[in-house]
């Protein structure tokens, strides 16, 4: 099995990176690690307020100085050059919010692993016969574990993980409900935290969430 696809299958909790600026990404990693997480997602801008250069950037930076010990990949990726982008920066998975063969055509030629996003059955079986490794199912806090039961019961040979409104506290449920995983984002308070230095707050608070798997 691909070591990426073990490790996320293994470690279960993507951490989704968005905002951060680059100066501070690198005690973020350093804190996140501490704590316990092993796969992170960095991701692009849509809003194209910080380039995709700038975006992969870090993505390598992180890529490099956390290599052998956490996985590090892109979010909110949308077009074929932003996962050619992230392979040549060291990543090695491909996130993103919508079902893009095209994108997911890419990540497979460069040899990551593709997660698409998806929210339907018909989606997420596009996505699966495209070629994905896993399919985010987002947003999924507007439907709830109930939702992901239902559609892993006729989908169990597609792995999902719930991404979009989860945290510590709901991750059990969706994953007890058929999910192998979740993507959790940094939330007002974690920016505040990084914001003013305090990564100490980040460590504790993301082992205190890796300790309840």
């Amino acid at each position: 099995m691909n070591a990426t696809i073990e490790k996320i299958l293994n470690e279960k909790i993507v951490i989704i990176v968005r905002g951060v600026p680059k100066d501070k990404l690198s005690e973020l990693g350093e804190a996140l690690y501490r704590g316990g997480i092993r796969a992170m997602e960095c991701t692009y801008d849509a809003r194209g307020k910080v380039s995709d250069e700038e975006t992969a950037e870090g993505i390598g930076l992180l890529a490099k100085q956390l290599e052998g010990r956490m996985t590090v990949g892109a979010g909110t990726v949308l077009s074929a050059r932003q996962v050619q982008l992230t392979a040549a920066a060291g990543g090695k998975f491909i996130i993103s919010p919508d079902t893009n063969v095209e994108v997911i055509a890419e990540t497979k030629k460069l040899g990551l692993v593709s997660i698409p996003g998806a929210i339907t059955a018909s989606e997420a079986t596009v996505a699966h016969r495209a070629g994905a490794d896993f399919v985010k199912l987002f947003p999924i806090s507007q439907l709830g574990a109930g939702y992901v039961k239902a559609l892993c019961a006729p989908l169990s040979h597609i792995r999902f993980l719930a991404v979009g409104g989860v945290n510590s506290d709901s991750m059990l449920e969706y994953m007890k409900n058929g999910a192998c995983g979740v993507g959790i984002g940094l939330n007002a308070e974690d920016k505040q935290a990084i914001a003013r230095g305090d990564f100490d707050f980040i460590e504790s608070k993301y082992r205190e969430m890796v300790n309840k798997l």
